[in-house]
């Protein structure tokens, strides 16, 4: 959609002023006037709007210390609920025409009210706001605040993924919140002083200690077909600089086709195909177009292109599923981060590792030297710790802000409220 300019052309404007005809000629001079006013309007809120601030104080208002589960998230989800249900009995929020997507800072037409509309609805934006049709600074804020609430890349345009989550009715965002009130219950007492959760929904990892988030982190979980197993355990085990050996089913349904489009495929990423002896083999010696290949283990070597990164990290069960770094950074950046086979890649897992392996004695420096060694190394984590992986579609912190996800693995669609697995 067209955005309008932030420069001023006052000699166009006078030539469309002289074009209407003579009966609004007394009425044009007031149009020329209130382009003019607007466009100034324009230029001063590009001109003055610190769009990083706005970006730093969104991510502020989500970024408390109140991790996902702990003792206070119910009494916080309870008391968001009470709101929405008051706003669903009088008919939810507005409808968001197509108008607005695409609007950005600066822009000045009508569809901006009905954004404000919507913002003032959502508690994103502050009921004193004035209702004007410019797209100001206010607004810029609040639409990302709504993006940070809802795991989205924070740029203050309604693009396509902001726009998709404003078409959510309240009664559903309602619906997430009880649901996700009950999965809360199922936890209690479960919980620990040190432990870390794995939100499948949000993509993202909390390391809390004595009730706080002590660190965040962005992850990329399963996708739709291969997820992330819901489960509980304890990280027992820290391998820097691993070897990979490939699933089976990753040899099935991945190796065994890139081998296909491109022979050079394995020395490319240093993987070796070892027998049952541990022997390795030439990949000249197997029949690529059978699933020959699946009878034999497929180990890569430590390095830059280990599936891996420079770690993984381990905690039993019975879904062979991991923690690790990865050298495909790049999709920490995106919206949605569902890419993995089933096991989770960490962003900045040095900093991670070294939360975990606080009672050996490592820090920052030492995981850092570590990985840059290069060196095989299994540590054993002196202090095991608990690691929950959840599905939580939609929490609340102490201030009352809510943030939701996209039911991704359609377990809210399902009415899923009880996991075996942690229960």
């Amino acid at each position: 959609m067209r955005q309008e300019k932030a420069t001023t052309n006052r000699r166009n404007a006078i030539k469309s002023i002289a074009a209407f005809t003579a009966g609004a000629t007394l009425f044009a001079p007031a149009v020329a006037k209130a382009s003019i006013f607007g466009q100034f309007a324009q230029q001063r809120v590009l001109r003055d709007t610190d769009r990083e601030a706005n970006s730093i104080f969104a991510m502020r208002a989500i970024g408390t210390t109140d991790p996902i589960i702990s003792l206070d998230t119910e009494y916080n989800l309870q008391r968001v609920a009470e709101y929405y249900e008051r706003l669903v009995n009088i008919g939810g929020w507005p409808e968001v025409p197509t108008g607005v997507f695409g609007l950005v800072l600066g822009n000045s037409r009508s569809a901006v009210r009905d954004l404000r509309r919507y913002l003032m609805h959502t508690g994103d934006l502050s009921q004193e706001a004035e209702m004007s049709e410019l797209f100001d600074a206010d607004v810029d804020v609040a639409v990302r605040g709504f993006q940070a609430r809802h795991g989205l890349q924070i740029s203050g345009k309604v693009d396509e993924y902001t726009y998709w989550a404003m078409t959510v009715p309240a009664s559903t965002r309602l619906h997430q919140i009880n649901l996700n009130l009950q999965r809360v219950r199922g936890l209690e007492g479960r919980l620990t002083d040190r432990y870390v959760n794995v939100n499948i929904p949000a993509a993202a990892i909390e390391a809390v200690e004595s009730r706080q988030v002590v660190q965040r982190h962005t992850a990329v979980v399963g996708r739709i077909d291969r997820q992330t197993p819901i489960l509980q355990s304890r990280i027992h085990e820290i391998n820097f600089n691993p070897y990979w050996t490939a699933p089976t089913s990753i040899v099935r349904r991945d190796i065994i086709p890139m081998v296909r489009d491109n022979p050079n495929y394995l020395n490319e990423y240093g993987i070796r195909i070892l027998d049952g002896r541990g022997n390795q083999i030439s990949q000249d010696s197997i029949n690529w177009n059978t699933e020959e290949a699946a009878n034999y283990t497929f180990r890569q070597d430590p390095g830059e292109n280990n599936a891996m990164g420079h770690a993984k990290i381990n905690f039993h069960n019975p879904h062979t599923v991991y923690l690790h770094d990865t050298p495909q950074r790049g999709f920490f950046s995106e919206n949605a981060r569902f890419h993995s086979s089933g096991c989770v890649r960490v962003a900045d897992v040095d900093s991670f590792i070294a939360w975990v392996l606080r009672d050996n004695g490592y820090d920052l420096g030492a995981v850092t030297e570590a990985f840059v060694s290069r060196e095989r190394r299994d540590v054993a984590v002196n202090s095991p710790v608990p690691i929950f992986t959840t599905y939580f579609t939609a929490w609340a912190n102490r201030n009352g802000v809510v943030s939701f996800r996209d039911d991704v693995y359609d377990f809210d669609s399902e009415g899923r409220t009880e996991f075996p697995e942690i229960s």
